[in-house]
């Protein structure tokens, strides 16, 4: 299965870019899925069509989903939420307010995305399209496996051993709500998930995550930092889509600067993004909602081309190895070495981008190899390693140039 998501700074366009590609990719002949994780869905509007929590057909070999965050959350988290709401309600909480508050933040969402891990699994579909969140949120979602990967590994067996050991001494004294074996079985499960659904997304063979932006200012700002996190994190990207450019043929004098300026932000874009691909959709005359303008769209947007295809391969993490000195290489666009901070810590790398942090797992080949040192050139950051050298685990700072 080909999966594709499509995100952008709320307002771009995202939603019609993706049910456009899905209404192509669906007429090519492959059996598409589009599906939106978005909480305040426009899907349905979008194709001007109704879409419930199961996938609907819209048209021969196209289906449409609008998740429902209840039902994943029972789905995914049920067994877990209903402990951390005994616990508060055995606190004192009122049980209403207390079921509420046992949902972690952000958690509703993340068990949406987990709906991609399970379509992949069961090989229903040719091709995913996913009609994300906007870029700040979808962030913090695709960097949360990464995040909580050594709360499992490290934390969870010590917790899951101690509970163990106190169930059968403390229950029959005081009525404190010890989690269960099922409570544990339940959260490694769904980490367990997370993690495969990280390492699909992670795949460039499979998954590319395509920026809509508009040519504006901020917006492109925004996606610029996107296109950072999603290199610092190893999700690629393979397209960029301009959306809502003034056509030529708009001659009013009112729109002057506006097509002056746009035209500005497109030739930076060009600079800024290279080398992944950007393409253009105009302004179009009327509201992109139905079948028929989703078509126009997309066929601006692709012309005769396969929009399946991966349109940039690039890696955002390579090691390279040279006199016996092996160099981990991040790709790091639009940011500076003042804004990245780097630690070690035995086999892991913590490297701090902005408000974003990474946790890296070293692979095989660097394992035990103390950071000799670690340098920014041009728009990535690369890592030093060194053998028959003690580790020093501590704060590094890459040098300059």
């Amino acid at each position: 299965m080909r999966i594709i998501l499509y995100t952008g700074k709320g307002g771009v366009g995202k939603t019609s870019v993706a049910a456009a590609t899905a209404l192509r990719t669906a007429e090519m002949g492959l059996r598409t899925l589009v599906l939106s994780t978005d909480a305040a869905h426009s899907l349905a509007d979008s194709f001007d069509t109704p879409l419930a929590d199961e996938p609907r057909e819209i048209a021969p070999n196209l289906w449409g989903q609008e998740t429902d965050v209840t039902r994943a959350m029972e789905s995914h988290w049920g067994s877990v939420q209903g402990w951390v709401a005994t616990v508060m309600a055995w606190r004192g909480m009122d049980e209403i307010v207390a079921s509420e508050m046992a949902v972690l933040p952000g958690m509703d969402e993340l068990a949406n995305l987990l709906y991609i891990l399970d379509y992949y699994e069961q090989g229903a579909y040719d091709i995913l399209i996913v009609d994300c969140a906007p870029t700040g949120e979808t962030l913090r979602l695709l960097s949360f496996p990464e995040v909580l990967r050594w709360w499992v590994n490290k934390i969870l067996p010590l917790e899951r051993r101690a509970a163990g050991f106190l169930r059968p001494m403390v229950r029959p004294f005081v009525k404190i709500p010890i989690p269960s074996e099922e409570v544990f079985d339940s959260v490694q499960e769904i980490f367990g998930q997370l993690e495969r659904m990280h390492k699909l997304l992670t795949d460039p063979q499979v998954a590319s995550v395509r920026l809509v932006v508009n040519p504006e200012k901020m917006v492109i700002k925004e996606a610029q930092r996107t296109f950072t996190y999603l290199n610092l994190y190893g999700y690629a990207t393979d397209l960029v889509v301009c959306n809502r450019l003034l056509p030529d043929r708009v001659s009013d004098s009112y729109f002057d600067s506006w097509k002056e300026s746009q035209a500005r932000h497109r030739r930076a874009m060009e600079e800024q993004f290279s080398p992944v691909p950007i393409r253009d959709i105009p302004l179009f005359g009327s509201e992109v909602v139905g079948i028929p303008m989703l078509r126009l769209m997309v066929r601006e947007l692709f012309g005769e081309e396969d929009p399946a295809q991966v349109f940039f391969h690039g890696l955002a993490q390579e090691i390279s190895k040279d006199d016996g000195q092996y160099t981990l290489s991040l790709a790091l666009p639009f940011t500076t070495r003042e804004d990245i901070n780097m630690s070690q810590n035995g086999d892991e790398i913590f490297v701090q981008v902005g408000n974003y942090r990474r946790n890296i797992m070293l692979p095989r080949a660097l394992l035990g190899l103390p950071v000799s040192g670690a340098k920014f050139e041009g728009s990535h950051l690369k890592i030093r390693f060194e053998k028959d050298r003690e580790s020093t685990p501590g704060g590094v700072k890459p040098e300059g140039r």
